[in-house]
C-alpha cells in the first residue's frame, strides 16, 4: 500500500505540534492510571487467584496438614457445590436481596435527585442530610438497627402509638421478614449513592432539548418522559448496575445483625462463603464457591457493559440527528 493511499489525518506527522502534545499528554495520563492497576493485579490479585484456583481442584482443609500436599480431585468440588441446595438457596437470596435493594435505592435516589435538581435556599443542608446514611459505617448501622428494631423497641412503640394498635413484629427473629428487614437497612444506607449519581446525570442534561419542548407546548410530564428520561438512561443503567453489584457483596450488616439467621433466612452468598471457609474450615469448597460467584459477576458486568454501549450509541445517534436537523 502506497503512502499516498493513506489518509492525511491518519499520519501522525500531519498533526499540529499542539495536537501531538495533547495526544502524548493523554497517553501519559492513561498509563499513569493503568500502571498502578496492572502492578496491583500482577503482584497481589493474580497470586491470590492462582492459589484460589489451586484450592478449587485440590481437596484441603486446615486439618489436613500442608496445603501443598492436598489431594487432586479435579471437578468434584465444582459438582459438589453446584448440587448443594444450601448454595442454591444462597444464590436465590442474594439475587432477591440485590434486586429489591437496588430498586428501592433507585426509586428513593431518583426522587430525591429530581427534587434537588434546581438550586434553592438551604440546598446544602439537605445535601448533607441525604448523604449522611452513606457515610455511616455498616456495622454501626446494624447495631443501631438491632436496638431500634427490638420487638419492644422504639420503632414498634412509635408505630403503635401513631396507629393506635399493638404493632410488635419480630423484625430480626421472624424468618419471613428478616431478609426484607436487612434489605430496608441496605436501602437506607445506600440510597444516597444512587442519589449522587442520578443528580449528576440530571445536572448534565443539556437545556436545549427541554427548552425546545417547552416552546412547542409540551407538558411537564411529557418533557420528563420523552426528553429527560431517555437522556438519563445511560446514567440510570450505571446506577443500577453499580448498586446491584455492591448489594450482591453485602456482608457487614447481615453478619453483624443475624449471622445468616434466623436459621438460614438471611444466609446470602457472602455469608455462606464466610461460614464455609472460616467456620467450617472447608477452604477448597469456599474457593470453588468464590470462583463461581466471580464468574456470575463477570457475566452480569459484561451484560451491563453491552447495555451501556447500546444506550450510548442510541444517544450518539440522537445527538447526530439533532445536529443534522439543526
Amino acid at each position: 500500500m502506497s503512502v499516498a493511499a493513506v489518509p492525511a489525518a491518519s499520519i501522525p506527522s500531519q498533526a499540529s505540534p499542539r495536537e501531538r502534545s495533547r495526544q502524548r499528554a493523554i497517553r501519559r495520563f492513561r498509563w499513569s492510571i493503568l500502571v498502578p492497576l496492572i502492578l496491583l493485579l500482577a503482584f497481589v490479585l493474580l497470586p491470590v487467584l492462582f492459589l484460589q484456583l489451586y484450592f478449587s481442584f485440590h481437596q484441603w482443609t486446615v486439618y489436613l496438614g500442608s496445603w501443598w500436599d492436598a489431594e487432586y480431585v479435579g471437578l468434584d468440588l465444582f459438582r459438589e457445590v453446584l448440587t448443594d441446595p444450601r448454595f442454591g438457596w444462597a444464590v436465590v437470596r442474594s439475587l432477591a436481596f440485590a434486586t429489591g435493594s437496588t430498586i428501592g435505592c433507585f426509586v428513593i435516589g431518583f426522587a430525591l435527585a429530581y427534587l434537588m435538581r434546581r438550586p434553592f435556599r438551604g440546598q446544602a443542608f439537605y445535601y448533607t442530610i441525604f448523604i449522611l446514611p452513606m457515610l455511616t459505617v455498616p456495622v454501626v448501622v446494624a447495631y443501631t438497627a438491632e436496638m431500634l428494631l427490638y420487638q419492644s423497641g422504639p420503632i414498634n412503640d412509635l408505630i403503635s402509638r401513631i396507629s393506635g394498635i399493638d404493632f410488635k413484629p419480630m423484625w430480626l427473629t421472624d424468618p419471613n421478614i428478616a431478609l426484607p428487614t436487612v434489605m430496608l437497612l441496605e436501602i437506607w444506607n445506600w440510597a444516597p449513592f444512587s442519589f449522587i449519581i442520578l443528580l449528576a446525570g440530571l445536572a448534565a442534561i443539556p437545556s436545549e432539548p427541554i427548552e425546545a419542548a417547552e416552546i412547542l407546548g409540551a407538558s411537564r410530564w411529557r418533557i420528563f418522559w420523552e426528553v429527560e428520561l431517555p437522556l438519563l438512561r445511560p446514567v440510570i443503567f450505571l446506577a443500577l448496575v453499580l448498586r446491584f453489584l455492591e448489594a450482591m457483596a453485602e456482608f457487614p450488616k447481615t453478619w453483624a445483625l443475624l449471622q445468616g439467621g434466623p436459621g438460614t433466612a438471611t444466609e446470602t452468598l457472602p455469608v455462606y462463603i464466610f461460614l464455609t471457609t472460616w467456620q467450617y474450615f472447608e477452604i477448597s469448597k469456599g474457593a470453588v464457591m468464590s470462583y463461581l460467584v466471580m464468574l456470575l459477576m463477570i457475566v452480569i458486568v459484561l451484560f451491563a457493559i453491552r447495555l451501556l454501549r447500546r444506550e450510548k450509541q442510541s444517544l450518539d445517534a440522537m445527538y447526530a440527528g439533532q445536529k443534522a436537523a439543526g
